[in-house]
């Protein structure tokens, strides 16, 4: 013990040992003692020296604290010693303060150490198996620095560590166990060991996400507060976006989980956005990069596409747009959210009309795109700043015509506003201002108006410009090229070129309007045939792309400038292989190929800030094209453009042949329908068929084995009197009998009532016949006596009409008081008498006149009771025949059943006789009925 007291400081007599010396007693005290105390005292030691004495306990202890951990695991405190010991050899974090002239060299030459202690270390791949499986010992003075120490192994080693981990089984499950430990303290430090542990290995990334790391990381986030969370937030943070990055499937399987909800409570920020802290402005920082990494451009586009979609459903977008026109919001958290919603709208045509409809909270409202454009042309905002609304103003009209429509319109003179400022009007002012950035960013947010969009490039030609007071208008394509020829600053003619590039471009209409401009031509010759510096070549370069994109494009409505004069121009004034050698000074820059790499333009300095991301496509797919156009003859031309004109007939025909085919292939596949519905129906009939046949062998092996039964019933019968036949017991054929008898008693109940029907059939007809005959007679003798009523009375008609007649005249003489007979007067006594004899002539006609008007009467009378009767008879003639033949239908019917049941009888009888029944017909019973009557009858 007194050698221990030494080394730890105490007081000795004698001279005191080195540090090698003592470092070499301890190894030898570890490596020797039997007593748990004293090896754990060494340890205790050696970790107190380890970082004074890095060198040697590294080179003399390692193997020995190696060996502690395989041999002492059931004491705690002396594997925690020699854990913390190693964990001191390896890392590089802390380090003895060093003289400042001293610091770089020290600082590498631990570098070095902590790279060697741990090639050492790791050079038997049990080592790092034996340390994970002390990581699953619970007690905290071992788990917490076997993390440590298995951290500072991938720091320095990543690479083999993460070999040996993946191979080793349920490594990576042991340490995903840490998150789930309740000492904040080692699970934080396993989230740091987590990191260390997936970065840059896509096999290690799949295996932490399945083994639902996101959810566990997600719930820290949330427990910790979000973005006002403090590191521990921050580290789960970086851990997700090493799961997330450049992986495919655990970006997949993020989104399938629906953890992309669970991000929007992330940006729900206050009204209140002052004094935001540091931490919270990192984390923020780092939620927005989480949010990129999902709908990265260059992720798979059908991948992009989806994310896109369920950040714009659960209403993730518009939580970020109302940070977008948040005040008070961090400059470089504002900057980084503008290009998050740029990348979330980039090429989805939802998310894209969306944004259009975002307004600022401005009196009146303003869109955002306009309210962004303000900040891009605004030279005092930060350069970060106005890249970032560049980039937003890309994607928002990437593969989106309808919003480049929108923003074309905002030029054009029948849409212009005056009272408001519009987006067109802001990328025109820009595009004109003295401000070089200024004019770069206007004019490549044109260029994007008019990107893969012919009809907005003929639309812009329409745009003019007022220049100044009493000078007319121009055209926005001629103050482009006249801004170009007063030779302003190289950032501002790039922009420009690129800008004319991009419109005339694949549009001839444009390309005649731009060399309707005789100045246009000398110009770019001029541009190009010139030796200039370094910093004008980028210039002579893209003056070559835009008159090679004159010849290309140009369908030589222009007489002065035809393809085949352009190429004469460039041969005579340029030379054909000094123009190619001045076009490849585009992709030859230094920018150009870092603009190709990714869409966002993003630039250390403004001065930088020359190409953009979509005119690099542009060069690449223009320039072979161009080479091969200027070195054509006219002769080559006219047969490329003959074969043109062949290849397009062809197309043609092909397409004919495409669209045939087609219609054969709908053809076919209908009749590839009908057969398989046609084979489908033969099946089931041929299953019917099948089903009937099995039946009929079934039917046909039951009637072999009545048959043979039959057989053997006979034998038996004539031997033992039974009275089986064919098989068929007495029950059956006393069953049999008995349906037969059944059947003639129905026989004979129907033959009743056929016989009954016949019978009433019969006494209808002679009623019908019986009533038609007085009916007739009737008829007759009331129709004779009508006429001879009638006769008489038009004879007392007429008889009465000459009795009026006469009377009249007699009363017309007797007023006349003369005679009948004579003219002359009469006497007195005469003309009294003929008077009484004419009153008593006039009475007997009066009576006669009477009576023969009662008879009268009563004649009419008897004539309608006779016509009534007729009436009457005729209506139950109807009724009978109606009877009769209901009757007749009705005997007909009891017809076919006595023959149905006739037919039934025969069969049973002759059934009856083929099981060799006796069966009497129905003649054999009559006959014997009949002699049994005779027999009574004698």
């Amino acid at each position: 013990m007194n050698f221990f007291r030494g080394v730890m400081g105490g007081q000795t007599a004698g001279p005191q040992p080195s540090g090698a010396e003592t470092i070499q007693k301890l190894c030898d005290r570890v490596a020797s003692s039997t007593l748990l105390e004293d090896r754990r005292d060494a340890v205790r030691a050696l970790k107190s020296l380890s970082k004074k004495y890095r060198m040697e306990v590294g080179t003399q202890a390692m193997d020995h604290l190696i060996n502690i951990l395989q041999t002492d695991r059931s004491d705690s405190e002396i594997l925690g010693y020699a854990l913390d010991t190693l964990y001191n050899l390896i890392s590089n974090d802390e380090e003895e303060e060093q003289d400042e002239s001293e610091d770089e060299t020290a600082q590498k030459q631990a570098d070095d150490l902590g790279t060697q202690f741990t090639e050492k270390f790791i050079q038997d791949p049990e080592h790092i198996t034996l340390l994970l499986t002390l990581l699953e010992e619970f007690d905290f003075h071992v788990r917490w620095p076997g993390v440590k120490l298995l951290t500072a192994l991938l720091k320095n080693q990543g690479v083999q560590v993460q070999g040996i981990i993946l191979v080793s089984p349920m490594g990576v499950s042991r340490l995903m166990d840490l998150l789930a430990d309740s000492r904040e303290v080692i699970r934080n430090d396993g989230l740091l060991l987590l990191q260390q542990l997936t970065k840059g290995n896509a096999a290690i990334q799949k295996i932490v996400a399945f083994e639902n790391a996101f959810e566990r990381l997600l719930d820290i986030i949330t427990e910790e507060g979000s973005s006002d969370g403090g590191i521990v937030v921050e580290d789960c943070l970086l851990l997700l976006l090493n799961l997330l990055k450049n992986n495919s499937s655990n970006q997949n399987f993020f989104k399938e989980g629906s953890y992309i909800q669970r991000m929007k409570p992330w940006f729900e920020v206050g009204d209140d956005n002052s004094g935001w802290s540091a931490q919270k402005v990192t984390n923020l920082h780092l939620m927005l990069q989480l949010v990129r990494v999902m709908v990265s451009p260059v992720n798979s586009p059908g991948a992009t596409a989806s994310c896109q979609k369920c950040m714009y459903q659960c209403g993730l977008l518009q939580q970020l747009c109302t940070i977008l026109m948040a005040t008070g919001v961090p400059a470089d958290i504002l900057t980084e959210t503008i290009n998050t919603v740029s990348e979330v709208i980039r090429g989805s045509q939802v998310n894209q009309d969306y944004f259009a409809s975002v307004n600022a909270p401005s009196n009146p409202p303003r869109p955002a795109i306009v309210v962004l454009l303000m900040s891009m042309v605004n030279e005092r905002q930060p350069f970060v700043l106005r890249c970032a609304v560049l980039y937003c103003f890309q994607c928002f009209l990437y593969k989106h015509q309808k919003g480049q429509g929108e923003i074309v319109a905002t030029l054009l003179p029948s849409t212009i506003d005056a009272n408001s400022i519009s987006a067109g009007q802001l990328l025109c002012g820009g595009l004109f201002s003295a401000d070089s950035l200024s004019n770069w960013c206007a004019a490549v947010a044109l260029a994007h108006t008019l990107q893969d969009n012919l009809t907005q490039k003929e639309q812009l030609l329409r745009v003019q410009l007022a220049t100044s007071l009493g000078k007319p208008p121009v055209s926005l394509l001629q103050q482009c090229t006249n801004i170009l020829s007063q030779g302003s600053k190289v950032q501002t003619r790039v922009g420009l070129l690129m800008l004319l590039c991009t419109w005339i471009s694949n549009c001839p209409i444009a390309v005649t309007h731009f060399l309707h401009n005789q100045d246009n031509v000398p110009f770019l010759t001029a541009q190009i045939s010139e030796n200039l510096g370094e910093d004008e070549r980028l210039v002579q370069g893209l003056c070559a792309l835009l008159l090679g994109i004159c010849i290309y494009y140009n369908d030589n409505s222009l007489e002065t400038y035809t393809k085949e004069k352009l190429k004469q121009l460039i041969e005579k004034r340029i030379g054909k292989e000094n123009f190619v050698e001045k076009l490849g000074f585009i992709t030859n820059h230094e920018l150009y190929s870092r603009a190709a790499l990714k869409p966002q333009p993003v630039f250390p300095s403004p001065e930088q800030m020359l190409f953009d991301h979509e005119f690099t496509r542009l060069v690449k797919e223009l320039e072979g094209l161009i080479t091969k156009a200027v070195h054509k003859s006219s002769e080559e031309e006219k047969k490329e453009e003959e074969v043109k004109k062949t290849l397009e007939q062809h197309d043609n025909i092909v397409t004919q042949y495409k669209e045939l085919i087609r219609e054969q292939d709908a053809q076919i596949q209908e009749l590839k329908e009908k057969v398989s519905s046609m084979t489908t129906q033969t099946e089931q009939l041929q299953a019917t068929v099948s089903q009937q046949q099995s039946q009929i062998q079934q039917h046909k092996d039951q009637y072999n084995i009545l048959k043979l039964k039959l057989g053997k019933d006979n034998q038996s019968q004539s031997s033992q009197g039974d009275t089986q036949v064919n098989g068929l017991q007495t029950e059956e054929l006393a069953q049999l009998r008995e349906e037969l008898e059944e059947l003639r008693r129905q026989q004979k109940l129907l033959q009743t009532q056929l016989s009954e029907k016949d019978a009433q059939i019969d006494s209808l007809k002679s009623a019908t016949q019986t009533a038609e005959a007085p009916a007739g007679s009737d008829n007759t003798e009331i129709l004779q006596e009508l006429e001879a009523l009638k006769n008489q009375v038009q004879t007392h008609l007429a008889e009465i009409s000459h009795l009026k007649a006469e009377r009249q005249e007699l009363l017309r003489r007797a007023e006349a008081g003369l005679k009948p007979s004579d003219t002359a007067p009469p006497s007195d006594s005469s003309s009294d008498a003929a008077k009484a004899e004419l009153e008593n002539r006039l009475a007997a006609q009066t009576a006669e006149l009477e009576r023969l008007k009662e008879s009268r009467s009563g004649l009419e009378q008897q004539l309608a009771a006779a016509t009534s009767t007729a009436a009457i008879l005729q209506t139950e003639k109807s009724k009978l025949q109606t009877e009769v033949q209901e009757s007749k239908k009705e005997q007909d019917d009891l017809l076919m059943l006595l023959a149905d049941q006739d037919q039934k009888i025969h069969s049973l009888k002759q059934r009856l006789k083929d099981l060799g029944e006796t069966v009497e017909d129905e003649d054999d019973l009559r006959d014997q009925t009949s002699d049994e009557d005779d027999e009574d009858e004698d």
